[in-house]
């Protein structure tokens, strides 16, 4: 079966927009622009500008264990209406994936369900308890992209660094959600003016960068590769940006609500804007644009976290962290950023796609002849309301319910095959 595209805009360097067109064979792009092969079913692009499909290093799938929360079908379809092709999906499932017959069972049930790539991660410690370590080589082997206790820090630095030697002779990425427990006051929001003025506990940056600062130099010790989980302050970024000069082989990566909102933004004490790490204070959003600008913040990843609307209901307080992000990520970085001049619609590509893929190596995230023939069609002019209650997710936390954004794609296309297509 031959597909054949028409009529899309590619971005080209300075972000010019050219019509071309993409031939699919098999699943793979065979070419970009040329004549329509004889006997091909063709896709008209209606003008939408082409993207490769995002690549997502940093989502929550909760199956197995959590499935009224999420599950990979769901999930999957909701990562495929916001343009993403390929997702990994952190291990804070139950079981968790930190055996070889942990990881098989997952495996099988993305094979099952998924639409899209899904590349899981395993587990640094059994049950991510931060104690016992996992065989990394074991969980490779049966296709663990890279490894992760994300949702909590790994305290004890020699359990980090032991897994981080072990990493680095399989030249494995160790992924790490920073957080020092002992800084932590049970806070559930940042530490700043706005948790004052609700009276709730705070979260100090603190508790963020000291085990960023720990880890760098872990990580240069162990001679492992090492990727920062939702940089969210400026000492943050200044232990990654220290770290880079240095020659540490780190990476970084930061979310759309963090470079969106600051702890001023919060309205009330709604735990739909609860998330983990929270938000910031301005001068700190200030410093990840500078970050992602200056290359010391790599990509873009959205951490999607769904929960109930009953677990979210209830205030900060006892409510779980996180929001989702799949189907807002792009159209709300596109309108306040890109349409404002601040970046270009080639940086934030490249940000959501290519430069999200190197991190781990992952033959995804370009159009290229020869690629897998995965991108998304985006309508640049389409102005829509977000509408939590309308999400493919079964998560419905978000803090931007209501907002008027543009930039909202069309169509995903994964190996050649239509996977979302909006409704006309």
């Amino acid at each position: 079966m031959t597909t054949f595209v028409t009529n899309i805009q590619i971005v080209k360097e300075g972000n010019d927009l050219v019509t071309s067109s993409i031939t699919i064979e098999n699943g793979k792009i065979t070419a970009i622009g040329g004549e329509q092969p004889a006997n091909a079913e063709v896709i008209d692009g209606k003008g939408y500008v082409v993207s490769p499909g995002f690549v997502d290093v940093h989502t929550h799938l909760r199956e197995p264990g959590f499935e009224h929360k999420e599950t990979i079908a769901t999930g999957t379809a909701s990562a495929a209406k916001g343009g993403f092709t390929t997702i990994c999906a952190m291990p804070n499932t139950k079981p968790v994936p930190d055996s070889v017959e942990n990881m098989q069972l997952i495996n099988g049930l993305i094979e099952k369900s998924a639409v899209i790539r899904v590349l899981p991660y395993g587990s640094l410690t059994k049950d991510i308890s931060g104690e016992v370590k996992t065989n990394m080589e074991e969980l490779k082997a049966n296709g663990a992209v890279a490894f992760s206790d994300d949702g909590v820090g790994i305290q004890l630095a020699s359990t980090m660094y032991e897994q981080m030697q072990q990493a680095a002779k399989l030249d494995a990425v160790v992924v790490a959600h920073c957080e020092d427990n002992s800084l932590i006051y049970e806070g559930v929001m940042h530490e700043g003016t706005r948790n004052k003025e609700l009276g709730l506990p705070g979260i100090p940056s603190i508790c963020e960068s000291v085990q960023i600062a720990r880890d760098v130099l872990l990580a240069e010790a162990a001679g492992a590769r090492y990727h920062v989980c939702h940089v969210s302050t400026k000492e943050s970024v200044r232990a990654v940006r220290d770290a880079k000069a240095a020659g540490i082989r780190v990476t970084a990566e930061v979310c759309p609500h963090h470079l969106l909102l600051e702890e001023m933004d919060i309205p009330s004490d709604d735990a739909n804007w609860k998330m983990n790490p929270p938000l910031r204070a301005a001068d700190d959003k200030d410093s990840l644009h500078a970050a992602l600008l200056d290359g010391t913040i790599d990509c873009i990843a959205t951490d999607h976290a769904p929960h109930t609307v009953e677990e979210k209901c209830c205030g900060m307080v006892g409510a779980p962290f996180g929001i989702v992000g799949f189907e807002t990520a792009f159209p709300l970085l596109y309108t306040q950023f890109v349409k404002t001049g601040k970046w270009t619609l080639q940086q934030l590509i490249d940000w959501m796609s290519v430069k999200a893929a190197q991190i781990f190596d992952l033959p995804y995230g370009t159009l290229e002849v020869g690629a897998s023939a995965d991108f998304v069609l985006i309508d640049l002019e389409a102005e829509k309301t977000v509408d939590a209650e309308g999400f493919v997710s079964k998560g419905r936390n978000t803090p931007f319910n209501g907002w008027v954004a543009q930039g909202w794609p069309m169509m995903t296309i994964f190996e050649g095959k239509i996977v979302y297509e909006e409704a006309q």
